[in-house]
């Protein structure tokens, strides 16, 4: 009865027969079947017993990966190059090239690359993440110099960042939640101790930032994925009576903040612009000279499971996409583990928005932690929420690193799982501003607000090669590179286009083939440039 006992556990903690995931009609399953009735028939021989669990746990184990390879293959969606050619668009420093149509590559037979032949491999059967969007803040920094502008650079602007076709198609759109930095004073939509929100209205954005948000919907042919942030409740809410340097919520108003959201939102409705989504705070372990207020992960947590995701609920906007962290990459996994590992808080959150200024301590874009968050949590998403360059000098506009910053991030980000990416202010004046607290810094389109004229720097153009060609409902594909120079990214669109994005941030020239399954066209990727690949 020794080896019995020994053959039962082994039998069992397998688990194979009556598994209900197999197919009734797999031959190991059915297999499996007839030798667990043989073995229940035959248990008062234990050896034969044992002999037989073995065998019954190899057959079992056999189906299930057969099972798993076949649902495998059959999520794999067949593509070839072969008549396809690829359009190439580059943006070079040295040069003119700026979004510029270049030539269109021809796809050869070609058999296994060599190691002295650099290649881009992109293989569109492997699908991850569905692109969200790609676009920029509407600040009222943004809305106020766009006001300042002649009507036809308006219309300029609106055409360079919102039309598909003219300019670079942004589809994506993020807003704040009362005043910010990038505010000409601070503000709030309620007067000071008004717990019931009795006096709430937004009536500070009407001179400047709703028609600003209107006229650019507008453009973007009446559709823009909106989201909303806050940077800071009013200071009566707070315990140090600032919506400056900090502070925290103070118990007695979590239910009136979390009523707030709900009153901008519905407020913001009512004038035409559709929410789709909000973070809970802006950068929350920021302790800044402007508009901030501090949350640790626990108290961003609780925060939501108690009070704002409750609050949505019943105002019936469950629906909205509700964005943990909303700061930098360096903390994202602790905030993501805090957050998510509580059911009862991770119900309420879509994803993670992150930013990229990390990089204020001396490290570098730390993308590793967006993988392992993505990795962990799967179900979730991952959505920069803000990036841009600080301290703006004028004399700086044309610097080539300003690209090469969004470039580098916009490759990373999306390969380590992103499924939207949203620039900060789109549009600031001469100085880097308006700012109220002289917190000064670039934007793609600066606009010179003495000379009536545009300023575009080459961020404008290093987005547009993503952003013009990579389109809502896009799906990433599996692309890598044989050489460090090339930083690679890749997505098939609803189209049916490829769209290959090729980064060389180097003083090297590098010739490459673009190789897809057994196709190949050669290209050249230029000294600091950028090139999108538009495969159909």
């Amino acid at each position: 009865m020794g080896t019995l006992r020994l053959a039962l556990p082994l039998y069992f903690t397998l688990g194979f027969p009556g598994n209900s995931a197999a197919p009734a009609h797999n031959l190991a399953f059915a297999s499996a079947k007839l030798l667990h009735s043989f073995l229940l028939f035959h248990m008062q021989k234990p050896l034969l017993a044992v002999l037989l669990a073995v065998l019954l746990a190899f057959l079992s184990g056999t189906a299930t990966l057969a099972q798993k390879a076949a649902t495998s293959t059959a999520t794999l969606k067949p593509y070839s190059a072969v008549g396809k050619t690829a359009q190439v668009y580059t943006t070079a420093q040295g040069t003119d090239q700026r979004l510029a149509t270049g030539a269109k590559l021809t796809f050869q037979a070609a058999g296994q690359p060599l190691e002295t032949e650099p290649t881009v491999f992109v293989d569109p059967a492997h699908t991850f993440q569905t692109m969200l969007g790609i676009g920029g803040a509407l600040t009222d920094a943004a809305a106020e110099t766009f006001f300042k502008l002649p009507k036809a650079r308006q219309q300029e602007f609106l055409q360079a960042y919102y039309s598909p076709s003219a300019g670079i198609g942004y589809t994506l759109g993020r807003t704040s939640i009362n005043s910010t930095d990038f505010s000409s004073g601070s503000y709030t939509y309620v007067a000071d101790n008004d717990k019931e929100l009795k006096t709430f209205s937004v009536r500070p954005d009407e001179q400047y930032r709703i028609p600003f948000i209107k006229q650019a919907m507008a453009a973007a042919g009446g559709k823009l994925t909106m989201y909303v942030s806050p940077w800071s409740p009013p200071a009566w809410m707070k315990d140090n009576n600032s919506m400056l340097q900090g502070g925290k919520l103070k118990p007695e108003f979590r239910q009136s903040w979390a009523d707030y959201y709900i009153r901008f939102i519905k407020a913001y409705e009512q004038q035409g612009i559709p929410v789709w989504g909000l973070s809970v705070q802006n950068e929350p372990m920021a302790k800044q000279t402007w508009e901030s207020c501090l949350f640790t992960a626990e108290e961003e947590r609780d925060f939501v499971k108690g009070y704002l995701g409750p609050t949505l609920h019943k105002a019936g906007m469950s629906g909205k996409k509700l964005i943990g962290w909303d700061h930098n990459r360096d903390l994202l996994y602790q905030r993501a583990s805090t957050l998510f590992d509580d059911p009862e808080a991770s119900k309420y959150f879509w994803g993670l928005g992150y930013h990229w200024y990390e990089t204020w301590t001396g490290s570098a874009m730390q993308f590793e932690n967006l993988r392992r968050v993505h990795e962990t949590y799967p179900t979730k998403n991952l959505i920069f929420t803000e990036g841009c360059i600080e301290n703006f000098k004028l004399e700086q506009v044309s610097d080539w690193r300003l690209g090469e910053r969004y470039g580098n991030s916009m490759i990373n980000d999306f390969n380590a799982g992103t499924v939207g990416w949203t620039d900060w202010n789109i549009l600031l004046d001469e100085t880097g501003g308006p700012n109220h607290v002289g917190n000064f810094c670039f934007a793609p389109i600066i606009g010179d607000t003495k000379n009536g004229k545009l300023l575009y720097t080459n961020s404008y153009y290093y987005i547009g090669h993503f952003s013009k060609f990579i389109r809502p409902g896009a799906k990433r594909i599996a692309s890598t590179a044989s050489r460090d120079v090339l930083q690679t990214t890749a997505f098939l669109n609803p189209d049916g286009k490829v769209a290959v994005v090729v980064m060389n941030s180097t003083t090297q020239e590098q010739p490459f083939q673009l190789w897809i399954k057994g196709q190949a066209a050669k290209a050249t990727s230029q000294p600091h440039s950028i090139m999108t690949l538009v495969v159909q």
